[in-house]
């Protein structure tokens, strides 16, 4: 009977030319609806930007390809595994980082021998000219990073051969226009170390990462996620997260976790509950688990707490109305 089993099994297993076609077909599709969606414009063009940046924070095939922990960095020429990556939320990557590349519409699909990983290649441009807010933190802070974020060429996905979705996206540095990056890198203010920095006419930016252009204008939630994440800020400053959790990464993390705007912290808190609960945030120089005080700890989860309910309060709003236009009776 086990070898009855075993022999129906191979007789269903999928070949590698199978799925190699299978995969082809799946990221070609996704392609296409990446070039209808994000199409290639004018890298200033705001209303293409938030075109996309809605098309893909909803309901999409590039959505539906992310797994429920992204992996995401630039394409350094090294195996994924000593490759400095950052972990992103579905909501983040698909809301703030993939609309900032337009999109040409095609993907060619191979099997990385190094890696065994499939890839997807997808060509693509940068949308360098939008406004600082636009951005999810300012890139610029690394003139490095600018620069490849500038000269990218192509998104790279690495898909599970088993459940065909992203395990590991990069984005792939080209060579940069010189006159075209100088005229840019004097667009931008000069990085003063904020994250999170107040505008002339008094609007905190980057506007993105309030969910701005992706919740609803009338979702009554909005003012009180700011308000939550800003005192859930103030936690994670008491508790030493925003020692490791930033950007230009001081601790060099291989994997690093974002959270200094509401955004980046909203496609985390549920880990960081989990983490803090569990004893494993922060850690010291060595990478060792340290104990919080307990009166910060009770504090921070608090906080984490308090800012995760009105995120959830926010995403059923949403949800509501969807549904009510969908079925208005």
């Amino acid at each position: 009977m086990a070898a009855l089993a075993a022999i129906v099994y191979i007789g269903f297993r999928e070949s590698p030319e199978a799925r190699l076609q299978r995969l082809q077909a799946r990221y070609s599709a996704v392609a296409a609806e990446l070039g209808a969606q994000c199409p290639i414009a004018a890298p200033e063009d705001q209303a293409a930007f938030d075109r996309c940046r809605q098309a893909l924070f909803g309901k999409s095939a590039l959505r539906d390809s992310l797994p429920e922990v992204l992996l995401w960095g630039r394409a350094r020429g090294q195996p994924i595994k000593d490759t400095p990556l950052t972990q992103f939320a579905p909501d983040v990557y698909a809301g703030l980082y993939a609309p900032l590349f337009m999109f040409e519409g095609r993907a060619t699909v191979v099997f990385d021998e190094t890696e065994q990983l499939y890839k997807a290649t997808l060509p693509v441009r940068f949308r360098n000219r939008l406004a600082p807010g636009q951005f999810p933190y300012p890139f610029w802070h690394d003139a490095t990073k600018w620069g490849a974020y500038q000269s990218t060429t192509a998104l790279l996905f690495y898909i599970s051969p088993g459940s065909g979705r992203i395990k590991v996206a990069q984005f792939l540095p080209g060579t940069v226009d010189a006159p075209l990056a100088a005229q840019v890198a004097a667009d931008v203010a000069a990085f003063d170390g904020q994250w999170l920095w107040t505008d002339a006419a008094g609007r905190t930016q980057p506007q993105v990462t309030l969910f701005d252009g992706l919740y609803s204008a009338g979702n009554p939630h909005l003012a009180a996620i700011e308000s939550a994440y800003r005192a859930l800020a103030l936690e994670l400053r008491e508790g030493q997260c925003n020692d490791c959790h930033i950007p230009k990464n001081p601790n060099k993390m291989k994997h690093l976790v974002l959270l200094q705007t509401p955004a980046h912290a909203a496609g985390e808190v549920r880990r960081i509950l989990r983490s803090v609960r569990r004893g494993e945030m922060p850690q010291d120089d060595d990478g060792k688990e340290k104990a919080l005080p307990a009166t910060v700890k009770a504090r921070l989860l608090n906080k984490a707490e308090a800012f995760d309910a009105v995120l959830t309060e926010a995403r059923q709003w949403e949800a509501a109305q969807k549904q009510s236009v969908s079925d208005p009776n």
